[in-house]
């Protein structure tokens, strides 16, 4: 057991705010003070600009829209076929060696050599950005998700069988609740992969979306929108980074690191 003390709420927030003021700081010395010339570095209130033009032309929310759309039901796809079959290899001899070593060569593919495919499987729709964030999470999600179920120490499954438990008992009371927090981890992690992987789907086929904002930035040299595209993928991804530490809260509150 760790003897850190923890840090109040309240701390932790003091300490996030100086550190993105500290970034604020360094980009505003930057860019007001003529180091960096505007091409390579827009000023924060060409930033800020960039975001009410966007917001005027209509295009702000809605490609925001798109893109959380496009990340929550790939990855909600991969989550849903990742988590049984990450189980079943952590708690299956036979299922290990049938499907592990499938998971391992298919997650070394680079998903980006893989759009042309899901361009011709899937067209340029939605179905498409799906299937992106779908093979950029699946595979890591399956070995990830085995990872934490495997951590659980074995010696648990055994005691509740000594005392009667049924094989499905084990799993309901003994497994799933060892290993959830780092699933957690492991959700939190690779949601965060999905973000990457749909700007790679959107800047080379999509009409909507922020990667497509910011490749139709980069044609015109719009540096201001490229930026603010960037920090508002950033925004969204912090967001979803503080739902799932609240989520772990509710659903684990027994794991160690809750809190920390």
């Amino acid at each position: 057991m760790s003897s850190r003390p923890k840090a109040s709420p309240a701390h932790r927030a003091g300490l996030a705010f100086l550190s993105f003021a500290a970034v604020l700081a360094v980009w505003s010395a930057a860019s007001y003070g003529g180091l960096v010339k505007d091409l390579f570095l827009p000023k924060p209130h060409s930033v800020l600009l960039a975001f009410a033009d966007m917001h005027r032309d209509g295009i702000l929310l809605s490609y925001t829209w798109d893109s959380v759309y496009r990340v929550m039901v790939g990855w909600s796809l991969a989550v849903a076929a990742a988590v049984p079959l990450g189980l079943f290899i952590a708690t299956s001899r036979r299922g290990a060696a049938v499907c592990a070593p499938l998971i391992e060569f298919a997650r070394y593919l680079p998903v980006v050599a893989l759009v042309p495919l899901t361009l011709l499987y899937f067209g340029i729709g939605d179905g498409q950005k799906f299937a992106i964030i779908f093979l950029g999470t699946f595979f890591q999600l399956v070995l990830m998700v085995a990872d934490s179920v495997a951590a659980v120490p074995r010696d648990l499954g055994r005691a509740a069988a000594t005392l009667g438990a049924s094989r499905a008992q084990i799993y309901r009371m003994v497994l799933l609740p060892g290993a959830l927090p780092g699933i957690m981890d492991d959700l939190r992690i690779t949601v965060g992969w999905a973000w990457t992987y749909l700007v790679v789907a959107e800047l080379v086929a999509a009409n909507s979306g922020l990667g497509y904002m910011i490749l139709r930035a980069q044609r015109f040299l719009a540096i201001d929108r490229i930026f603010a595209g960037l920090v508002l993928i950033g925004l969204l991804g912090l967001a979803t980074d503080w739902l799932f530490k609240a989520a772990a809260r509710l659903c684990v509150p027994w794991s160690e690191k809750v809190g920390a």
